[in-house]
């Protein structure tokens, strides 16, 4: 190893590159999302909506969001006509919020341009080289989640 690649300097190095990643990533995810007219959070809760058992209790618990801030984006939602909700057939006090018509086209809208940037930028890798990449990044977050499962829950701040 050369005195400029340090297993620290390595380290700080792909830190620096998951990081970069992981902001191209979440803006990717803000471009897709205003492409087609939807703050991040309304495209959230559209797709868990898409996705059977939604309960917006569950949902807001889940992501650490107010149950009132999920209540505001399904306000959103509905006065855009991506979901229609109902009373439960099971549990009166509960509501059903099922995608439109026009909410389902526009995920699949939003899926399709989602599939065509993975198959543009992924598909000239080789695949051995995505299946270690899936491995180690698998392994990184096990190892993160469990590290952050040791760790007291503030930051304190010293004097």
């Amino acid at each position: 190893m050369s005195a400029s690649k340090t297993p620290g300097s390595e380290t700080r190095r792909a830190i620096a590159g998951l990081q970069r990643l992981a902001d191209r990533l979440a803006e990717r995810r803000a471009q897709l999302a205003q492409e087609a007219g939807l703050s991040e959070q309304q495209w959230r809760v559209l797709e868990e909506i898409a996705a059977p058992g939604f309960l917006p209790s569950l949902f807001a618990r889940r992501t650490d969001v107010t149950p009132a801030a999920v209540s505001k984006v399904l306000r959103q939602l509905l006065e855009k006509d991506l979901v229609a909700v109902s009373i439960s057939e099971q549990d009166a006090r509960q509501r059903d919020y099922t995608p439109t018509a026009r909410g389902r086209k526009l995920l699949a809208r939003i899926e399709a341009a989602r599939r065509d940037a993975v198959r543009t930028i992924w598909s000239a890798l080789p695949p051995r080289d995505i299946s270690q990449f899936a491995d180690l990044a698998e392994e990184l977050a096990t190892r993160l989640e469990s590290y952050a499962r040791t760790r007291p829950v503030g930051i304190r701040r010293s004097a």
